[in-house]
Parts: structure tokens; C-alpha cells; sequence
């Protein structure tokens, strides 16, 4: 395992730099992971409420408990791991390079935080989609359970990727770009178990790239990573960006 210096020196000089957030740096800003201890599906089972069967059963009951994510997201504040990817992406565009952030993350924080180059691959809890004609749109403060589409006046379901369902289209062919083209590519909060994000580590690995995971417990990638940091993500990305550059 290299050191943090080489891996700050790695990120100064990349001219090409691919991110991948998981759960994990969003737990700062008071939204439960999926798996740990404390997590989202400790007390409610997945197939019963983030599935296009359950969904199709009972609508309703998908979004009343979509809402209290909502409410729960619209709480929240970006922390400082959001934030210093915002100024990784700057430094990296300053000096002519490419960058690009792939999120797992459903709650739009990077995005408030002011992230630019951004895909969500899970889509985003504040929008909707209409079932018939596809538009999405932003969902309000306040909005009917369901909510209707403002184009066609059909139903509307969450705006996320569900168990079983595509990423949205083109997400995963801008994510796969990135990270095979990458210098430098960090994984920063997940588990590297869920696919098809959990692969896109080990392809930039095998295309060459410094690979850096940031995350509290070993990991499946940890043992690829030129570089682990067993910390959260403040404090990983804090020490991975505080080098004067």
C-alpha cells in the first residue's frame, strides 16, 4: 500500500479524475446508509417498497414512504465531503483536466453542494417521472401522494432505479468512460457490492489508474486499491485534498 502523500501527489498532477460515492458520505449529513447497523432496511424490507412490484401493488404505500425520504432529504444539508469534491472538480478543471462524479446516491446533496460534472446513476428522490410520456420534473415542498405529471396529468412514480429495473440512459456509459480513461480514480463511501457501480473500481484498476478507497471497513476493492483509507469520508477526503494544492 502507497502512501497519502503519493496519493495527494497523484491527485495534483491527474489530468483525468473519476469519483465514486456510495452511502457513505451522505451519513454526515444525518441520512441512514442501507446496510449498517443503523441502516434503511433495518426495519423495512426492500422488496416491499423499492421494487416495480411493489409498486404496481400498491402505490400509495411506495409513496408515503418515499415522501418521509423526501422530508428526510430536504433536511439535510451537503457536508464537507461533498464540498471538498466540489473543489477537487475545480482544481482538476482549472489546469485543463477532465473530471467526473458518479454517485450512488439518490438525495441530491452533491448537486447542492455544487458539483458540475455529475451522474446519478440510482436517479434523485426530488424528482418524479411520469409513467406515461417519461417527463421528469422536480417534485415540490409540498405534493399529492401520488403526484401527477405537469405535462400529460398521469401518474407520477419516484425518480429512482429500482431493484431489478436499468440505470437511466446514457448514466452508465458517461460513468464507464470516465473511470477507464482515468489517472486517478477514488471510491469514497460504499460497500463495492452493489453492481454494476461496484465494477467501476476495478476498471479503472485495469486500465491503470491509482485507485483510492475511502471507507471505514475492508471492502472487496481493498484489495486492488493503491491506497486505503479506513476513515469516513470527511475525514479521508479532508487529508486526501489538504496537501496546499
Amino acid at each position: 500500500m502507497e502512501s497519502l502523500q503519493e496519493a495527494q501527489k497523484r491527485l495534483r498532477e491527474a489530468k483525468r479524475v473519476a469519483v465514486l460515492t456510495g452511502a457513505g458520505i451522505s451519513k454526515p449529513s444525518g441520512i441512514p446508509t442501507f446496510r449498517d447497523a443503523e441502516g434503511l432496511w433495518r426495519n423495512f424490507n426492500p422488496l416491499d417498497y423499492a421494487t416495480p412490484e411493489a409498486y404496481a401493488k400498491d402505490p400509495e404505500r411506495v409513496w408515503a414512504w418515499y415522501a418521509w425520504r423526501i422530508a428526510k432529504v430536504r433536511e439535510a444539508l451537503p457536508n464537507p465531503a461533498h464540498y471538498a469534491l466540489v473543489e477537487l472538480e475545480r482544481r482538476v478543471l482549472a489546469r485543463g483536466g477532465e473530471f467526473l462524479l458518479v454517485t450512488q446516491n439518490v438525495d441530491g446533496l452533491h448537486a447542492r453542494a455544487g458539483s458540475q460534472n455529475l451522474v446519478e446513476l440510482h436517479g434523485n428522490l426530488l424528482r418524479a417521472r411520469c409513467e406515461a410520456c417519461g417527463q421528469r420534473f422536480p417534485l415540490p415542498e409540498a405534493f399529492t401522494l401520488p403526484p401527477f405529471c405537469p405535462a400529460c396529468g398521469h401518474r407520477a412514480r419516484p425518480d429512482v432505479v429500482w431493484f431489478g429495473e436499468l440505470l437511466p440512459p446514457g448514466a452508465w456509459e458517461r460513468a464507464e468512460k470516465a473511470f477507464a480513461q482515468a489517472d486517478v480514480a477514488l471510491v469514497v463511501g460504499t460497500s463495492a457490492e452493489v453492481e454494476p457501480a461496484a465494477s467501476l473500481g476495478r476498471m479503472a484498476f485495469a486500465a491503470g489508474a491509482y485507485l483510492v478507497e475511502v471507507n471505514p471497513e475492508p471492502t472487496p476493492l481493498t484489495p486492488l486499491a493503491h491506497l486505503s483509507l479506513r476513515t469516513g469520508a470527511v475525514e479521508g477526503l479532508e487529508a486526501l485534498l489538504n496537501d496546499g494544492g
